[in-house]
Formats: C-alpha cells, sequence, structure tokens
C-alpha cells in the first residue's frame, strides 16, 4: 500500500516511517513443498529483494492481514519452523506483531525491516482460507516460477496386476498433466526410496530384484532424469530434481525407478500361508502413541517415561520430528505437524519439550529434546501428527445412502456373489451401536460416530433391500467393516429395509476423563441412616440387601468420594437423547438425561465385584471451566444439559448417589473402579480413558485409595502389577 492510501491512520507502531516509490509496492508470494495453493511459506519483495518472515510472536492475526494482502477472504492457521522449506536470503520481518484488522503488514509491530535474530529454520508460513476477496484484481502473488517442474503425487504401479492393498513395491510413477511419467534410475539412491516409501506410508524400504522388471526398459516417457534426497524429506518435491531437457524422454544406461517398501505391522497381509507358531519372544515395548485423532496414523503423541504415559510440548515440533514419530509407529512420514492441541489436550504429565530429530532416528527418545519443567509447557501447548498411510481401497466397499450430508444416511455394503457379481446390500440394525458405526466413520474417512442408528425409514433413498450382514460386533479398532465379527449367514429378526444400520459421523468428538486424584483426596466412610435414603432407594442407588433392611431404622455404610470429570475433545459431551424424552425423578427433582452414565464397582484381588453403585446423570453441566472458555450447560429451569470442551462436570461426595454401598464388604484389600459412559452411549474419540481405578484398603472401620490412575494412564508392565488378576485396562466391559 502506498502511504497515501494509509493516510489518516492513527496507530502506532515501532517501524521507522519510510517512503515507498510505486516501484518499491510490497508484493507477496507463497511459495515451498509440498503445498496448495492457498498455503504455504510466506515472503515478501521489498527494496528489489525476496524475504521471509520469522515465526516469532507470530500468530492466527498476522496469518489474516497477510492472507487477505494475498487476495484471501482470510486465514484459517499459520506454521512456524520452516513447515514448507526454508527461504533463503533475506528475513525481513521479526516479532511481528497485529491486531488482525490492519490492511497491511507494514502497519503491525514489529523489530523493523531486515532486523531479524533469527534463522531460516524458523521460517513462518500461513494457511488461507481458499475464497478469494472479491473484485480483487491484482493477484499480489508471484509464483516460484511458472513451470510445470513440480511434483504432487507419486504411485506406485505394480508390474502384476493384484487387486491386495497395500501396494508395496512397483515402478514410480509421477503425476504429470493428465497422465502418468516415469523416474530414471541411474544414480537412484537407497535414500530416494525411502522417501517415496515414506509419501506412500511405509516406513521402512529395501531392496528390489531389478531384473524382475527388465522388460520395463524399453516403453516409457521419463519425466525425472535425476533425484538427490537425503532421506528425511517428507515430499519428492522437497529434494533436488533435474527434470528433462527438451524433448528427451529416454534414460540411456538405466530403466524406471522400482522402489519396494516395507509395510507397518498394521498393515501386513495374510498371505495365506500356514499359520505360523506363535512368538514366545514378548512385542517390543512402545513408548509412543497417538490419541484422540479421527482417522488411523494421526493424533496428539503422547510417550511412555517412568512408566507413564505424558504429551509432547509443541516447541520447535517440526515435520522431521513428526515423521520419527510416523514411522516408529509403522506408518509413512508426517503429512502435518500439529502445535497448539489440535488433536485435543492431554492430561498428566508433559514429558518433552523442544524436540529437535534429523528424520534418522528409529524414535523419537533418539532425537534431541529438553525436559519440562512446570512453566515451560502447558496441555493447550501438545503436539500432534497426521501419517501418511497406506492407500487401502476400504472406502470403495461401503457407502453412506439418503442422508441429507456427506456425514450421515444408511449403511451399504458391496457383496460379492458366487459368480463374482457385484451388488450393494444393507446390515441389521438389532446389535448395531457406537463402536460399529465408529468403524464405519474410519472407514469412509468421516471421522467419528456421533450415533450408531439401529432404524432407518427416514433415509429410504435408495432401491437397495437386500439384507447381506447381521450380527455384526466392533472394538471399535477395525479399519474396516469386513473386519469385525459377524454371522456367517444373515440371521435378523427384523428383516424389512427400515431396519438396517445407519450412522452419523463427525469430524470431532468429545473425549470425558476423571479426575483421578481429586477421588483419592476425597474418599470416606459414612454411616448413613435408612430414612436419609428413601430417594436413593428409589433411583436403585443400594446394594440389593437393602430391600430386606427393617426400614426406617438402621443404617448403610457408604463409600463416598467426589468426581470430577473433564471433557477434553475437539466437541461437546451432549446426552444422546434429547429433553423430551428425559426422565424427571419427582424425588430427587431434576432430570435424567442418561439413565447410566457413571459405573461405580468394588472389585476383590481376583476380579470379582463385590459391591456396586451407579449413578444416572443427575445433572449433566459446566460446573467450572479453564481461562477464557465459557460456559455453555446449565440444569437450572430444565437447561440444557452437557459438558463443554474445555470445561468440567464436579459431583460433590455429599450428593444422593455418589457412593457404592459397601454394608455387606468384609475388610480387605480391593480396586476400585469407575467408569464414565460405560454402555457407549455417547460417541467419544477415546474411550480407553473412560475408566479410572484405585488400589483400596478396608480395616472394616476406615479406608485408604492410593494410585489412583486412568485406564490407559500406565504402561501395560505398570498395569499387569497394579492388578495381579486379569481386569481391564480400559472400558471394554464384558
Amino acid at each position: 500500500l502506498l502511504p497515501s492510501e494509509l493516510h489518516g491512520t492513527s496507530r502506532a507502531f515501532k517501524m521507522k516511517p519510510y517512503s515507498l516509490c510505486s516501484s518499491d509496492r510490497l508484493q507477496f508470494r507463497l511459495v515451498g513443498y509440498p503445498r496448495k495453493h492457498n498455503e504455504g511459506r510466506i515472503e515478501i519483495f521489498y527494496k528489489g529483494e525476496w524475504g521471509t518472515i520469522c515465526d516469532d510472536d507470530f500468530s492466527l492475526s498476522n496469518a489474516h492481514v497477510l492472507c487477505r494482502q494475498l487476495g484471501f477472504v482470510a486465514a484459517t492457521g499459520w506454521t512456524h519452523s520452516a513447515k514448507y522449506g526454508k527461504g533463503l536470503g533475506k528475513i525481513w520481518l521479526d516479532n511481528v506483531q497485529c491486531n488482525g484488522g490492519e490492511k497491511s503488514i507494514e502497519l503491525c509491530k514489529s523489530r523493523g525491516w531486515g532486523n531479524s535474530d533469527c534463522t531460516h529454520d524458523e521460517d513462518a508460513g500461513v494457511i488461507c482460507k481458499d475464497e478469494r476477496i472479491p473484485g480483487f484484481v491484482d493477484s499480489n502473488v508471484i509464483h516460484v516460477q511458472v513451470d510445470e517442474n513440480k511434483v504432487e503425487e507419486v504411485r506406485l504401479r505394480p508390474v502384476v496386476t493384484t487387486k491386495k492393498r497395500p501396494i508395496t513395491e512397483g515402478v514410480v510413477e509421477v503425476k504429470y498433466k493428465d497422465g502418468w511419467t516415469q523416474i530414471c534410475d541411474v544414480g537412484w539412491t537407497p535414500k530416494n526410496t525411502r522417501v517415496i516409501c515414506g509419501m506412500l506410508g511405509f516406513p521402512h524400504e529395501r531392496k528390489v530384484n531389478k531384473n524382475f522388471y527388465n522388460a520395463e526398459r524399453q516403453k516409457h516417457q521419463y519425466r525425472l532424469h535425476s533425484v538427490a534426497c537425503v532421506g528425511t524429506e517428507v515430499h519428492l518435491a522437497a529434494c533436488p530434481l533435474e527434470f528433462n531437457k527438451g524433448n528427451s524422454r529416454t534414460c540411456e544406461g538405466g530403466m524406471p525407478a522400482v522402489v519396494s517398501c516395507v509395510p507397518g505391522p498394521q498393515y501386513v497381509q495374510n498371505n495365506g500361508q500356514k499359520k505360523k507358531k506363535p512368538q514366545t519372544t514378548p512385542c517390543p515395548l512402545t513408548t509412543v502413541r497417538l490419541k484422540g485423532g479421527a482417522k488411523l496414523g494421526e493424533g496428539r503423541v503422547e510417550v511412555l517415561k517412568n512408566n507413564e504415559w505424558g504429551t509432547v510440548c509443541d516447541d520447535r515440533w517440526t515435520l522431521l520430528s513428526a515423521s520419527v514419530v510416523c514411522r516408529e509407529l509403522g506408518f509413512g512420514s508426517a503429512k502435518d505437524a500439529f502445535t497448539g492441541a489440535r488433536m485435543g489436550q492431554g492430561i498428566g504429565p508433559i514429558h518433552m519439550n523442544e524436540v529437535q530429530c534429523l528424520g534418522t532416528e528409529k524414535s523419537i527418545w533418539n532425537c534431541g529434546f529438553k525436559n519440562i519443567t512446570s512453566e515451560d509447557c502447558q496441555h493447550i501447548e501438545d503436539a500432534a501428527v497426521r501419517c501418511n498411510t497406506p492407500y487401502m481401497a476400504f472406502e470403495n466397499s461401503l457407502r453412506l445412502t439418503g442422508g441429507r450430508t456427506p456425514y450421515e444416511g444408511r449403511v451399504e455394503v458391496l457383496s460379492v456373489d458366487a459368480n463374482g457379481t457385484q451388488s450393494w446390500g444393507l446390515v441389521c440394525g438389532g446389535a448395531w451401536g457406537t463402536k460399529e458405526a465408529m468403524v464405519v466413520c474410519r472407514q469412509l474417512g468421516l471421522g467419528y460416530a456421533n450415533h450408531g442408528l439401529q432404524e432407518t425409514w427416514y433415509w429410504d433413498g435408495s432401491n437397495v433391500t437386500e439384507m447381506v450382514m447381521s450380527g455384526v460386533k466392533c472394538t471399535g479398532n477395525e479399519m474396516a467393516l469386513s473386519q469385525c465379527q459377524h454371522h456367517k449367514t444373515i440371521s435378523c429378526q427384523k428383516t424389512s429395509a427400515k431396519f438396517s444400520a445407519g450412522v452419523i459421523c463427525s469430524e470431532t468428538a468429545s473425549d470425558l476423563v476423571l479426575n483421578a486424584p481429586l477421588v483419592q483426596q476425597t474418599v470416606y466412610i459414612e454411616d448413613r441412616p435408612l430414612h436419609m435414603l428413601y430417594c436413593a432407594a428409589e433411583e436403585d442407588c443400594l446394594s440389593k440387601s437393602a430391600a430386606k433392611a427393617n426400614w426406617p431404622y438402621g443404617h448403610r455404610r457408604l463409600l463416598r468420594f467426589s468426581s470430577q470429570i473433564h471433557n477434553i475433545g475437539r466437541a461437546d459431551f451432549r446426552p444422546k437423547a434429547g429433553r423430551h424424552s428425559w426422565i424427571w425423578h419427582a424425588c430427587h427433582g431434576h432430570y435424567h438425561s442418561m439413565d447410566i452414565f457413571t459405573h461405580y464397582d468394588l472389585l476383590s484381588s481376583n476380579g470379582t465385584k463385590v459391591a456396586e453403585g451407579h449413578k444416572a446423570s443427575f445433572c449433566l453441566e459446566d460446573t467450572e471451566c479453564h481461562e477464557g472458555i465459557s460456559k455453555r450447560y446449565e440444569c437450572a429451569n430444565f437447561g440444557e444439559q452437557g459438558i463443554t470442551v474445555g470445561c468440567w462436570d464436579l459431583y460433590r461426595h455429599d450428593i444422593d448417589c455418589q457412593w457404592i454401598d459397601i454394608t455387606d464388604v468384609k475388610p480387605g484389600n480391593y480396586v476400585l473402579q469407575i467408569v464414565i459412559n460405560p454402555n457407549f452411549e455417547v460417541a467419544e474419540s477415546d474411550f480407553t480413558n473412560n475408566a479410572m481405578k484405585c488400589n483400596c484398603k478396608y480395616d472394616g472401620h476406615r479406608i485408604w485409595l492410593h494410585n489412583c490412575h486412568m485406564g490407559d494412564a500406565f504402561s501395560d508392565e505398570a498395569e499387569r502389577r497394579f492388578e495381579k488378576y486379569p481386569g481391564q485396562l480400559n472400558n471394554q466391559i464384558s
């Protein structure tokens, strides 16, 4: 913008004023690989030279200003640590601080032009909303080069046609115009292969028998003649590439580049060989996992230290470090390295900060990192990844029909008869629930399941009427519905199409966790007179022997504690049932929005239940929230019930049914187990953290709880030591 266009602004800023003649007008461009047209490293043309912006103090407000100057309506995100590659030359701006409304980046506070203490490792990028400003004539974007020499898509073409997935070996082909071309393999190295395998979702490369591909020599056009990857790139486009000169399409002394990849354990095929004897060697200790992701291969990064799982702080978090995590987990290189708890906030410790990997490490633990002090990081800075995963074509054998949006509908499965004829059929809705719906949504790439529906007459939008699958029972972790248990032959009581299974999917989901230390801190025993327990008995909150008591005389012994339930997911937790079907309990004077919201159990050392309690949802509401988050749900005056993301609901120890009736329990050592949302009535991104357990010692007069923890907070080894019986590690209740 020219100074005349800025006339009248009273905003103060640190930069020294200077005059801009028309030839000095600021220009902007998005560059780097891999990227889409509306994202990239942001570069500014100033005083005849292109330069970058340092990510120190960078914010979404800065990105809004820059995206508008590029002709887009707004920003949807920004990146740091040279996500789109390192720039060259000047770093024009540093410590930029915009409020978001400025007409130009030069009106924002900064250290001034060319004044920076950064390196190009800290180059900032922006992700703009893919919507142009109406009437924005000047594109204001200068592309690095207007030639076709860029690589976006890569595939492996197997020489022998196969329907097996994933395809792990074949001729490397790159997308060019409307077709595919090959790469000349002269000078090809295993490092190039590693990059290709990583892009396609595979953690490792292996040698290939080139003789098998000799027939391929003669017949191809070559687009690329030289590839020189160092092996840590996340995309072929980031490697030095030499494109063919003029009309030369040959590959003298060579043949098409061929690549063979090693799939991760979850993608290894059963080749129909005789089953091998089970291995007696123990599984390698897993020290990294992903949590809270909608799809396989994405999620918040959690690492195991001193037998306890914790998160990773996002300071200096890059694609190189994310790729080490992805490969360690059996996926390819990283597609995205997310910051700012994009996959939800974790709980418990934060184990690592400022992780800096070279990209060649076998494990994130081999990378450089700093230990955490409490001042360094909070869970709003939890790092996450999205990994490249192999293409499995799972979405081709399933579809949703009749829904109002692509995220919902009746489930239809592709089946093949004895003659090889393909046809679409329905699933029986009888035993259909949230876990089955989770698998369908994952298989179609539609995120999480909001609901698994057993009747879909209102979605009767297709002429498919035949049932082809029944009795489906999933654990919820399967990659495709075909991997779930189901009847060998169709067996369903309600065979009409209106009782077929349906789903409603969502890109985000809630995630409830219990504050384990609070249970331990608030536990006590109360001998409560029977005359004060009439309402509780009506709501079935006492053990069975209470029915034989001499009411209203005598008492019941209650194990009481507070439970604080946090929603650490990415969507509000809402009861499955709408207000019209909530149940009014006159005795306590409130509505139940869920019949069973929590199970409370006391287990003996061999895992049998000695006492139990259960809790309906008296009232799901936001008791407290993290700073900056507003409460949305309040039960008063028949208000909406739920728990907002970043808020928690506190059931105090002194309210009815917040107990286990232990009147009949003998002194001894026990395990207290609490499970939230035990029937999977409401979808969550993670059910493994819904259970909490404590060691419990009862001497007949007093009770002690110790070692209270979430069901997935400890390593398997620590969990086995804790239990000493085959109990549950999560809330998969048998």
